[in-house]
C-alpha cells in the first residue's frame, strides 16, 4: 500500500515537471517561454528561431501574439497587445543594430513610405545608440499596447514614450515578416513554419 502511495506520488510528480518543461523551449542556448503577458493580456508564443548574418547566429526573437497568424498583415491587424522578444547570442554593436533596423524597414517600405516614419526612426535609432553594448544575454523587445503604441523595451527597461503611430509597429515588424525580411529561415519560424 505504501509503496503504490509512493509509486503514484512519484508518477504524479513526474508528469507535472513534465508539464513545466512544456513551458518553454531551448533554441541555440536561450529558453523561449510559450506565453508572455503584455499590458495584463496572457499572449502565446506564434514562433520562435535564430537570426543568422551568413554563418554567425545573432540573435533568437520569439513573436508573442492574442491568437496564431501566419502573415505580416494578420499580425499587424489583429487586435490586442503583442510583442517580439529579442535575446541576443552574440555581441553587437547597438548603433549597427540601429541601422540595421532602419534599413530593415526601407527594404520592405520603400523611401517614399518610410518618409512619414522619420521622426520615429530617428528616436529609435537614438534608443539604440544610447545602450554601451549589447552582448549575449542582453535582450529587447517590441510592444504593441493597444491605445498606446509601440514600447521598446532594451535590457528589461522601457526607453522612453511609446511611439504612437501604428504604422510605425507596422513597419518595426516588416523587417522580420515582410516580402524582404531579415532573414527568410526567421521569418517562417516566427510566422508558426518550422
Amino acid at each position: 500500500m505504501i509503496f503504490t502511495k509512493l509509486f503514484i506520488a512519484a508518477l504524479f510528480a513526474g508528469l507535472l515537471s513534465l508539464n513545466t518543461l512544456a513551458a518553454t523551449q531551448e533554441i541555440n542556448g536561450v529558453k523561449v517561454e510559450d506565453s508572455a503577458t503584455v499590458a495584463g493580456s496572457t499572449l502565446k508564443l506564434n514562433g520562435a528561431g535564430t537570426r543568422y548574418k551568413v554563418i554567425f547566429k545573432v540573435y533568437v526573437a520569439g513573436l508573442y501574439l492574442t491568437q496564431k497568424a501566419d502573415t505580416l498583415e494578420k499580425v499587424v491587424q489583429q487586435p490586442g497587445p503583442k510583442r517580439l522578444h529579442v535575446t541576443m547570442v552574440r555581441a553587437i554593436n547597438p548603433n549597427e543594430l540601429g541601422r540595421l533596423l532602419t534599413r530593415g524597414i526601407e527594404d520592405n517600405m520603400g523611401k517614399a513610405a518610410m518618409s512619414k516614419l522619420i521622426p520615429g526612426l530617428i528616436r529609435m535609432g537614438e534608443i539604440f545608440a544610447a545602450q554601451k553594448s549589447l552582448v549575449s544575454g542582453d535582450t529587447f523587445q517590441i510592444d504593441w499596447i493597444p491605445g498606446k503604441g509601440t514600447q521598446i523595451i532594451v535590457k528589461g527597461v522601457a526607453q522612453g514614450e511609446p511611439f504612437k503611430e501604428p504604422e510605425f509597429f507596422a513597419a518595426l515588424m516588416s523587417i522580420w515578416l515582410g516580402h524582404s525580411p531579415a532573414d527568410f529561415k526567421l521569418k517562417e519560424a516566427l510566422l508558426g513554419g518550422k
